[in-house]
């Protein structure tokens, strides 16, 4: 994960439960990729397990959920990666 202009990366611990998923999700994530266009993003995502959701994104985005349920949006946005040195901090 990276935040535009930090110098250090944040950290996020996922922590696996035995409840399933019941109500919306308390974070949300939107995803944009960095290196190649939406489309190219989509497949490689559903190729490692997410699948697209039965809310309807706007157009630009496309609202997907990883293998458990949890909901996040591919945004059509492409963004630069972040430097090096961020990633090695």
């Amino acid at each position: 994960m990276a935040i535009r202009g930090a110098t250090i990366s944040p950290d996020i611990l996922f922590i696996r439960v035995d409840e399933p998923k019941t109500t919306k999700n308390r974070l949300h994530f939107d995803v944009c990729a960095t290196d190649h266009g939406q489309d190219e993003e989509l497949a490689r995502l559903l190729g490692l397990g997410a699948k697209r959701s039965n809310i309807t994104g706007s157009g630009s985005w496309v609202v997907l959920e990883d293998p458990e349920g949890n909901e996040f949006c591919l945004m059509s946005k492409q963004i630069p990666a972040e430097p090096a040195p961020f990633h090695d901090a």
